[in-house]
């Protein structure tokens, strides 16, 4: 099983972005977990040639079995994010795709607001969407040394989002029933 990791930041240390690497260590040994980091090269959606940076998440999107997506606490989405998905959704890519969603906010609303947009703009497209709120402050430690969470409770929880990501194969779309 191969998972495309995509964190809604353009900044390299952010909490989600260590949220994800840090998710992606939670993975079962035998899936392939490969980052896609060009959110701030992404272009808005328009029809005709399909740009350098958007050729490329399609394309890593496309053969992949499942994306695992961290999104910040904000309720709206980061523009870039919206784009990507734009792209994503205009060549199918995220029709009956899997997708991992994990926001975290110091305040339950924030996640939730952000993951509200997300599966909203996810649903649209097709895709199979599950995930969680982490209600957790990115101003507290919450990584050692070597990336990897450090609560027990945060661990479990990403877990949680992992173990119904990984399963893929045995799951079916929202839609397939219409």
């Amino acid at each position: 099983m191969k998972i495309i990791g995509i964190a809604a930041s353009l900044h390299a240390g952010s909490f989600i972005t260590r949220l994800l690497d840090a998710a992606g260590g939670e993975l079962p040994e035998n899936v392939c977990f490969e980052v896609w980091q060009g959110l701030g090269d992404i272009p808005p959606y328009q029809p005709g040639t399909v740009p350098g940076p958007a050729r490329e998440l399609v394309s890593m999107v496309a053969g992949s079995d499942a994306i695992l997506l961290t999104a910040p606490e904000h309720s709206l989405l980061p523009m870039e994010l919206t784009h990507a998905l734009d792209w994503m959704s205009a060549r199918d890519g995220l029709s009956g795709k899997h997708v991992g969603v994990m926001s975290a906010s110091a305040r339950a609303c924030g996640a939730m607001w952000a993951q509200a947009e997300l599966y909203k703009q996810l649903l649209g497209a097709g895709a199979v969407v599950m995930g969680a709120e982490l209600v957790i402050s990115p101003a507290c430690p919450h990584f050692d040394e070597d990336g990897h969470l450090t609560s027990a409770d945060l661990r479990d929880q990403v877990r949680r989002v992992i173990r119904q990501l990984c399963p893929a194969e045995v799951m079916e779309p929202v839609l397939s029933a219409l």
